[in-house]
């Protein structure tokens, strides 16, 4: 009985193996061997990346709520604008000025570049701020500076001692405050709607450069600020503060501030001297992403090397960015939150007296509702060893069918040869 169990399963045997003997070994069979041998091993290692290389699956699905903050980090060269002349400033979408949440994270810098575009001393702080965009805005200034200059005109401001530890705040500080920099002053000033005098004459300011010490240099301003998710601009412009030198200087201040005329041959000056072209290094919103998931997901910076220039002096860039809050999740579980964006720009001539606004550079920018997430995942080991088994098994089939065929069609010629000359 045992006996006839082994027969049984010997006869259901598929796999019997066929004797030497009985084997004919060709040239194109050895040929078809190496080939198929080949295949196995390229199919081999393609079903082990098809299955277990970490690929993604996508979801875009309308987002709860808002993120805390949008972290911008941006590197931009200015070509044809001293440092001095130039002023960056954020806006919420009702006009009014954000923060900038300036900590040991975000900072703001400027460096002087020369003509040909290398960098000049050491790089320091951006004062933020101040820029000026529209032409009404002339109106306001002039008042403000005519009030500043009935309160403050008998104002003495050479009387800080620059041996004291707490720096004068020049009437503008509230009592016992101290301004020991430049933009401790510039502060102070702004705090009560004062604008600054001439700066030549703060002795915290004594080491700053004048825009005509700048003349024909460019600027690059590089940092990371944190902005509303509420939507906005960032946007460089003519500063505020634009400060003045010449011969008529000393004529036209009134009591260390300017006058009308002045401030009217500083707005002509914005237009003439005020050009915008620009190159934009580097523009992301959020985390960065490792450079492997980058590659993968073919996520890229729009913005980055892109120059623009403009011929008369007379120019607004606008860039409108769709930013999209967008999520990573790695297989250990870790994710990683940051912003994808879409730009569209728009190029305006704003010539004196158009009242279209002042030349500048602007980044409109709004959050979509619209989140999207990518999520890491391997197929596993069940999908390759059924990829391998299927490609594999198909290979020696189909390699093994057309070696019999060669075979059967070379014998029959044989054998018709064998016949005709028989």
């Amino acid at each position: 009985m045992k006996q006839s169990y082994i027969d049984y399963f010997r006869s259901i045997d598929t796999h019997s193996p066929i004797s030497s003997e009985f084997r004919v070994r060709t040239l194109s069979g050895a040929l078809i061997s190496i080939f198929t041998i080949v295949l196995t091993i390229y199919l081999i290692g393609s079903e082990y990346t098809y299955n277990l290389t970490p690929t993604f699956l996508d979801h875009v699905h309308v987002m709860p709520q808002s993120p805390d903050g949008l972290e911008v980090e941006f590197d931009i060269t200015f070509q044809h604008i001293p440092c001095a002349l130039l002023a960056t400033d954020a806006n919420d979408p009702t006009g009014q000025s954000q923060s900038f949440h300036i900590d040991r994270n975000h900072r703001v810098w400027k460096h002087r570049l020369d003509k040909n575009g290398n960098t000049i001393g050491h790089k320091s702080r951006f004062e933020l701020g101040g820029t000026l965009i529209h032409e009404d805005q002339l109106d306001s200034l002039k008042a403000a500076k005519e009030s500043d200059a009935s309160q403050q005109q008998n104002e003495d401001l050479d009387e800080a001692d620059d041996e004291e530890d707490c720096g004068s705040c020049y009437g503008a500080g509230e009592e016992g405050e101290c301004c020991n920099t430049c933009d401790d002053v510039k502060r102070a000033y702004r705090r009560k709607s004062w604008h600054v005098p001439d700066i030549s004459k703060i002795s915290q300011c004594a080491h700053m450069m004048r825009a005509s010490s700048e003349e024909g240099e460019g600027c690059n301003v590089h940092g990371k600020i944190a902005l509303s998710t509420g939507g906005g601009n960032l946007h460089f412009a003519p500063d505020r503060q634009w400060e003045k030198e010449g011969s008529n200087q000393m004529q036209n201040q009134l009591g260390g501030f300017l006058d009308l005329n002045s401030i009217i041959e500083m707005f002509n000056d914005a237009y003439e001297q005020f050009n915008v072209s620009h190159t934009v290094n580097k523009l992301t919103f959020g985390r960065s992403m490792p450079d492997r998931v980058r590659n993968s997901l073919n996520l890229t910076s729009q913005l980055d090397g892109v120059s623009r220039t403009v011929v008369d002096g007379y120019g607004m860039f606008q860039y409108y960015l769709q930013v999209i809050p967008t999520k990573y999740q790695f297989l250990n579980g870790t994710t990683i939150e940051t912003f994808q964006y879409s730009v569209t720009e728009h190029t305006r001539h704003v010539d004196p007296g158009s009242n279209r606004g002042l030349p500048g550079v602007f980044f409109f920018y709004e959050v979509s509702a619209l989140h999207v997430e990518f999520e890491e995942y391997i197929r596993g080991y069940s999908h390759f060893f059924t990829g391998v088994c299927a490609a594999v098994g198909g290979a020696f089939t189909v390699m093994g069918m057309l070696d019999r065929k060669m075979f059967e069609r070379a014998t029959n010629t044989r054998t018709v040869g064998g016949g005709v000359l028989g």
